[in-house]
Parts: structure tokens; sequence; C-alpha cells
């Protein structure tokens, strides 16, 4: 267990040991609980004050099925608050696997320098000048570092928009094919990353140095035992193999409740062309893959490979949240666009649905029609050239509201709704309102709670309560490094026992669940407090005043909850 501490400023690294106030914790609870105790809450988020700190989960690292994901974590200069975003790939396990608890960036090189932090498998750290990949776009330049490092590496590294130090910037993660197509997309971690001057970060996936088991034997029989959960439970173990995310897309336009339009309407003209369904055709007929392995150690294969009518790859993986932003927001029901799109984003490094949100809303306020495909392309190519409405359209909805005077801007904290509207579906809406990172589906979406009909969508009745219960266990699985969709599982007793054992016998505790719910509210009183310090007030707890004016089709509600329950949902 150790830090890596890099100072840009100074150039220098130091290899720590991880204080005892952050043992036992791992991914966003890290993240989150450092960036409260060392970061000052009203530094400029892209000044050297700012601190980006990469954390593996506890358990990532460690033979367990799903459990590669990173939790990438900052004061963020989208939203003015605290920030995990959080990704997986393939350095995530890398880091686990050489006893890394996270790394912390701290300071900022010069204006115009660039390094690498380049990761050996040995555990041996070192900064390596990098202006020769300045200004390059992602794909281009994972190949080169590739080129340079061997391809047995995990990287993590930023494009222009991270460059131009864009509120939309996401940092791009390599996925087992060494491809950057995974994204820690939202709160501009990727503008944090380019104000450090680091360019990427380099990671050998062959270190052999992980944390210690406590009781390996024990911990060797939980895993099994949750992989075999995993694989009988039919979201994970069937849906997510035949259709990924995207067979959400049917499922919630047939509840209304799918944002299109700039959320003007709560259904897409035309969604069959782009669903999941739809999708798994194409990709099969035009010799594609709609099961692939994007991150270390996946066993439920929800990724695919997205190719052209000649077979030509295009992107990795097409998501449900990126069908909706690049498609639903705005009119395009058309895959090829979309994947272009999305391939657009992973290489400029932008985060999908801040970006699609804010070409949604740009074409709300009339500065291109809905529905046209090249306009939005340009739009993207307009930020990669960073001209003066590509920086507009790359620092997010909220600035591109602003740019052009438009009212419907549907953010929360200057971060876009993810793919659920609120008035649809209106314990999401809670969640975008009140959670610290902004709107926010990954923080705690009920959408399963919706589909399975154990909760009214329409009504405000119980959704306080409800995504009250989500947050803390998103924040708590957050912790672990398990992945979102895998940890939906947990709601069933024996995968939630698994989970415990998992953690004792890796760590070496007796922890109960009532202490995994406090891993997750301890994370979460840590985020508002730094967001209370920063500034933020029950007025940043809110959604954007439409949802609660404009009636949504088809079932024309607004939102509903009252700020007095958004405001003592916290009241632990």
């Amino acid at each position: 267990m150790k830090f890596l501490r890099i100072d840009m400023t100074e150039k220098t690294i130091a290899v720590e040991d991880v204080p005892s106030a952050y043992q036992g914790l791992g991914g966003r609870g890290l993240t989150s609980i450092f960036i409260n105790t060392e970061v000052p809450p009203t530094c400029d988020p892209l000044g050297p004050e700012n601190k980006l700190v990469f954390a593996p989960g506890i358990l990532t690292g460690t033979s367990l099925v799903n459990t590669s994901r990173l939790s990438i974590g900052a004061k963020s200069p989208l939203t003015g608050g605290i920030k995990e975003s959080n990704v997986g790939g393939t350095i995530a396990a890398a880091l686990g696997k050489l006893g890394i608890t996270a790394i912390i960036v701290e300071g900022r090189a010069p204006e115009g320098e660039w390094y690498i932090l380049r990761i050996d498998e040995t555990g041996a750290a070192e900064l390596v000048p990098g202006n020769e990949y300045g200004g390059m776009r992602t794909y281009a330049l994972v190949e080169k570092l590739m080129a340079a490092y061997g391809e047995k590496n995990g990287v993590a590294c930023i494009g222009p928009a991270g460059e131009y130090k864009l509120g939309s910037a996401s940092i791009q993660a390599s996925d087992v094919d060494g491809r950057p197509c995974r994204a820690a997309g939202r709160g501009g971690m990727g503008a944090v990353m380019g104000s450090k001057g680091l360019k990427a970060v380099v990671v050998a996936q062959e270190g052999k140095d992980a944390d210690a088991l406590a009781d390996p034997d024990a911990f060797k029989e939980a895993a099994k035992a949750f992989a075999e959960i995993l694989m009988k439970n039919p979201f994970t173990g069937k849906m997510m193999a035949a259709l990924g995310t995207a067979g959400l897309v049917s499922a919630v336009n047939a509840m209304g409740a799918f944002p299109s339009y700039n959320a003007t309407q709560g259904t897409l003209e035309g969604f069959e062309k782009v669903s999941g369904e739809t999708m798994a055709q194409t990709i099969q007929e035009r010799g594609g893959k709609t099961t692939h392995t994007g991150c270390t150690q996946c066993i439920l294969h929800c990724s695919n490979e997205f190719v052209d009518p000649a077979g030509k790859f295009v992107t990795s993986s097409l998501e449900y949240e990126t069908i909706w932003s690049m498609g639903g927001m705005t009119g395009i029901a058309d895959l090829d666009v979309i994947a272009q799109l999305d391939r657009l984003a992973d290489d400029i490094g932008l985060d999908t649905m801040n970006t699609g949100t804010a070409i949604a809303v740009a074409m709300d306020a009339g500065y291109k029609p809905f529905g046209d495909a090249q306009a939005a392309i340009d739009m993207m190519e307009e930020i990669a050239k960073g001209s003066e409405i590509g920086r507009v359209i790359g620092n997010g909805p909220a600035a591109v509201g602003k740019h052009f005077d438009h009212h419907r801007v549907p953010v929360v904290k200057n971060q876009s709704i993810a793919a659920y509207d609120p008035r649809a579906m209106q314990g999401n809406g809670v969640t975008y309102a009140t959670s610290p990172m902004g709107a926010d589906h990954t923080a705690g979406n009920l959408v399963g709670a919706y589909m399975s009909k154990a909760l009214d969508p329409l009504s405000p009745e119980g959704q306080v309560d409800a995504s009250r219960n989500a947050q803390i266990m998103m924040a708590t699985v957050d912790n672990t490094g398990i992945c979102m969709l895998a940890g939906t599982v947990l709601a069933a007793p024996n995968a939630a026992k698994a989970l415990l054992q998992l953690m004792n016998t890796k760590l070496g505790t007796d922890l109960k669940q009532d202490d995994m719910d406090a891993m997750g509210i301890r994370t979460l009183k840590a985020e508002r407090e730094f967001n209370k310090k920063a500034g933020l007030t029950s007025a940043d707890d809110r959604l954007a005043p439409f949802f609660y004016e404009e009636p949504l089709p088809p079932h024309n509600k607004v939102f509903m909850v009252k700020d007095e329950e958004l405001d003592a949902i916290f009241d632990f």
C-alpha cells in the first residue's frame, strides 16, 4: 500500500506509506476524503493548489472479476465542487497489481510544457518530457505511447480538450485492446490534468506487487461465489452481453423518460433506429462484435465494437448514455452518426454526455436545427480546433446557454443530466439535484426500481428515501472498485454477503453491513463538507428551473419533489 506524490512544479516523485486516515479506503471514498482534507475548497480548480487523485478500488488488483474501476478526483472546474469521475479499461488493475493505492498529482508545470508519467513493472515511476505529444488526439497518442513503452501498458491520457482546459474535458483510458475508448468523462477532470501539464499516465500491466490478502483461500471462495451470482442474474448474466447498456433505449423510451430534442420530449421519433436491438443486429451484419471485453477481468462483456458498413472499426463501446446524448438530445436517429460522434469525443477527449447536451442546447437555441448530423460533427471539430464557438460548446451546456441567452439548460451544478428525464423519473431527479457531484446517474440511479415497478416514477412519493439509499450504496460500491453494472446485484442478500467476505478477507477486518453503509455515508459527508466550504449552498441542490415549469410529453408532468425534502435527504 503506497501513495505516489507527483509534484509537477518541482518535477519530483515521492513514495509514501498510506497514512492511517486513509486506511481501508479506495476509489471514490479515497479521492473524496483526500480532496476534502488536502485541497483548499476555494482554490482555482485549474491552479496549482488543486490536486488530481487517481485511486483504484479496494478490491482492484485482486482476482475478483469486474473490479477494474479507477476513481479520478479533484475540485471540478465544471461544478465548482468536489468531483469523482469513474473509468474502466486496464489502468486501474495495473495500479492495483503494483500495490499503488493512489497517485496524487500536485502543483503545475510551466504553461506549454507536457510530461508523461511512466510507471514500470517494478513500480518505479518517472516524469518523462512529453512536448512531442502536445496537441495530439488520443488515438494517435496511445498508439505512439504503446510503440514507445510496449503494448502491455494501461494508459490514461488527455486530448486537445484537456489541453484547452475545457469544462467537458475527459481523461481517456485504454481498453484491453489498447484503444483510448474508456472515459472518465464527468466534471472536467481532463482539464485539471491538462492544467498540471500531464499529458498521459502509462502503467505497466505486469506488476506483481499487489497488496497481500489477509486470507487468500477465503477470498478465492468469495470471489467464485460473487462471479457465479453475476452470471446467474438475468441483467448482468444475459442482457449485458446481448445488448450492453444500449438495451435501455427501448425500455426508457417506452416509459416516456428518454429526454429528447434538448429535453422537450420524453420520447425520440425513430428511437427504434438507435435501439440496442438494432445496434446489435447492425454490428452482427457488419462483422463487428456485440460481445466484447473492454475492461480487465470483466465477465459481463457489456462492451461492443461498432464498425462501419465496410467492417472497419469505428468505436467501442457504443453506450446507452452516448446514444441518448448524441442521438436523443440532438434528434439524430442514426447509429453511424452517433458512433462517429462517440469516436470524435474519445479522440478529442470529451465527455459525450456533457458535449451532446451542449450541442442540443445550441440546436434548441437556433444555432443549428435538430437532427442536423453534419452540424453536430462540425461542432465537435470546432472544439478540437479550439475556436471561439468550439470553446463555448466544449465548456458544456451551461456555457452554451449563457452564450446564446437560452433558458432551457438541463444541468445541475453546470453538469448535464443523464439519459433519464427527472420529470418522468422523479427519483433520478432527486439524485441529480442532491448528489455532491452535480447531475450524475452513476451516483444513485433508480431505473431498476421503475422497470420492476417497485416505485412509481411519476409520483414524488418515496423518491427521496429511494435516492438516499441508492446514493449511499453507490458511494460504497465506488470504494470497492466493482463496476456499477456488477454492483446492481448487491441488492440480493447472497451478493451482499459475498462482498462482505471479500472485503474482510482482503483487509483482515470484521466488517458488517452497517460498516459498509457507513463507508458510503462517510464518503458523502466528506463531499458535502467540501462543497459547503467551496461556497455551494442548498440553492445549488436544485434542478434547472424549466424542469419545474415545463411539463414533459407524453406524461405531461413536471418535477414535483419539494425543496424541503431535497434539503433533508442527507440528514443522517
